[in-house]
């Protein structure tokens, strides 16, 4: 390689280097190229804020910075590993930073500790950068050999990883952070124990500051998992508006998009939907804590089979058809066909989706006519009426039948009253298939995450089921008032 080769190569390389310390997108990018890819969107955003946040330049509406960051995140798209780069290079900026990290159990933690700590020492054995062409004069104290507590050169201590409830007395941080408090469900769900990691944080881990440090930096990381998770205690307590919140969706429902396909495909997320109960799921990859103990509907009655005579006839008085249009935009339409057997109805099919009435409209027709339906009750409500006569009219022109009577009425009650009033019908007297959730996802997720108190994201499934369990409560009235005279 001549001299003049030579020199381009060095004032490239020391160019990229001065780029990874001054920016830790670009760090991270030097460090690992092929994860840090500039298409991966919400990398970008993370690092950026982190960058903020360290600079001081996270800046709230008064114009003060942010000291506290919330970053709730789903599994595998690269939030601990972002973490881990973050204190590398902070310690790199600033080798007197202090850093106290605190994971589920002690294991998470010192595993943290030692990633953080491997990086700082890789040794260069090919053409790539590694942390020492960045911080050539940031090393590892000779001799400090625990992975779970160690300094840099100079100084006495700069990292220490502990699980949540372990030792960290004694030491103080500049840099506080909280990685993936919470390990499994069965800890999402405990009240006892997500309350006792409310209490080491408040009373043990937010008191571990340096004195010179002043007000430390503070991060939580985590996905979500229950409306009293240590995110959902801090954003409801008085020290909320101190919190900067970003927050990434694995999946986003209104634009059918995944947050990051390269790292988790749509069929990678329909598999994980059909293997994991559907709370976990919105919770731990979509950010939507369900609290179970809120739920409306806490159990559901289901069958195996319809109710058939010896000879296999099906046993219904009635097949019967109950349509919520979708009111705005963001609303669902539901559409659910069930049968009347001895005063319970069965679901038998449901369309339940958010595509426009020139879909919608033929997909009831049909769903009508091929379930023998004998009556359907549109409400009449926000273009229900105009539905129900095109529905009428699609299935006469491609049919040319009036078998199925359909009816609109304009619902004037109140929704939520009427679908908590009405909750114990459902639940009582309303069969589902066995494998609903496979067969109408969005629909079982609707109806099994909808909350008794405080706001529900969307309610038509409910709503729609609502009406099922209303008509069934008016027969079952007339039949008793028959029975009495």
């Amino acid at each position: 390689m001549n001299l003049k080769k030579q020199n381009h190569n060095y004032l490239l390389y020391e160019a990229e280097c001065e780029l990874a310390r001054r920016s830790f997108w670009h760090y991270c990018q030097l460090l690992s190229p092929k994860f840090y890819t500039d298409d991966r969107t919400h990398l970008v955003e993370l690092c950026s804020t982190l960058q903020k946040l360290y600079d001081g330049q996270l800046l709230n509406n008064e114009g003060k910075p942010y000291r506290k960051l919330m970053i709730n995140m789903p599994p595998q798209h690269g939030k601990s590993r972002t973490l881990i780069n973050f204190c590398q290079w902070i310690l790199g900026r600033n080798n007197e930073n202090r850093i106290i990290q605190c994971s589920y159990n002690d294991n998470a933690a010192h595993d943290f500790a030692r990633y953080t700590r491997d990086g700082i020492q890789e040794i260069k054995l090919q053409n790539e950068y590694v942390y020492s062409d960045i911080f050539p004069t940031t090393k590892i104290k000779h001799g400090d050999g625990s992975y779970e507590k160690w300094s840099l050169e100079g100084q006495h201590f700069n990292y220490l990883g502990a699980g949540i409830g372990g030792s960290i007395t004694g030491k103080g941080g500049t840099v506080l952070i909280v990685d993936d408090p919470v390990k499994s469900a069965e800890i999402a769900y405990n009240e006892t124990a997500l309350e006792k990691i409310w209490q080491w944080y408040t009373g043990t881990f937010i008191s571990r500051v340096s004195a010179e440090a002043g007000e430390p930096l503070e991060i939580i990381v985590m996905t979500r998992w229950a409306k009293k998770d240590l995110c959902g205690f801090i954003l409801g307590s008085s020290e909320v508006h101190k919190w900067f919140t970003i927050k990434y969706k694995a999946y986003d429902e209104e634009s059918g998009l995944m947050l990051c396909p390269s790292l988790l495909s749509k069929s990678r997320y329909e598999t994980l939907q059909s293997l994991q109960p559907q709370e976990i799921l919105e919770a731990n990859y979509n950010q939507q804590p369900i609290d179970v103990k809120g739920r409306l509907y806490t159990e559901f009655k289901t069958y195996e089979e319809l109710p058939k005579s010896s000879s296999g006839k099906l046993l219904f008085e009635a097949i019967m058809n109950y349509t919520d249009t979708a009111d705005e935009g963001k609303d669902y339409l539901c559409s659910i066909c069930y049968g009347i057997y001895q005063g319970e109805a069965y679901i038998i099919d449901v369309i339940y989706t958010k595509e426009s009435m020139e879909i919608t409209e033929p997909a009831v027709g049909e769903m009508l006519v091929k379930n023998h339906v004998k009556e359907a009750r549109i409400e009449s409500n926000n273009g229900g009426r105009g539905f129900a006569r095109n529905v009428e009219k699609y299935i006469w022109d491609k049919y040319k039948t009036k078998s199925v009577v359909i009816k609109w009425f304009h619902q004037s009650e109140n929704k939520k009253a009427r679908i908590l009033s009405n909750a114990t019908v459902v639940k009582n007297r309303i069969y589902f298939p066995v494998n609903w959730k496979d067969k109408w996802k969005e629909y079982y997720t609707a109806m099994t995450s909808y909350q008794k108190e405080g706001d529900n994201k969307h309610d038509d499934a409910p709503d729609a089921t609502t009406g099922i369990a209303e008509y069934l409560d008016s027969k079952n009235k007339v039949t008793a008032g028959k029975n009495i005279f």
